[in-house]
């Protein structure tokens, strides 16, 4: 099965240049329906362009703070010159507190296609 997601330029350029093996998404019912074996196209907000990637493991918490404490933060987009400030408030960009509670966070392992 094919799912369709949309990235900002920064993490879909990580992902194209294989830095970014996984993926950060509220676990909510869209999220639940991907398997490992799954393929991801994602399309760039800012140029339409897609990458397609196979889902290698899905890794789920109860919120960013528990996956932030688990996860490699450089494979999930984080830079070694960003990682310092890395903090899974930096979710609440996309997700609202509520939100991450209500259907807990999954960390998409991927691997470029």
């Amino acid at each position: 099965m094919t799912h369709y997601m949309k990235l900002n330029p920064a993490p879909f350029g990580l992902i194209r240049e294989g830095k970014k093996t996984i993926e950060l998404r509220l676990y909510d019912e869209k999220r639940r329906k991907i398997k490992v074996g799954d393929e991801i196209e994602f399309k760039s907000t800012a140029t339409g362009e897609t990458l397609l990637c196979s889902v290698t493991a899905l890794r789920v918490f109860e919120s960013f703070a528990e996956l932030y404490k688990s996860l490699p933060l450089l494979s999930c987009g984080y830079t070694p010159s960003d990682i310092s400030a890395a903090s899974p408030d930096d979710m609440s960009a996309y997700y609202s507190p509520k939100e991450q509670a209500m259907y807990g966070v999954v960390g998409i392992e991927i691997k470029l296609l």
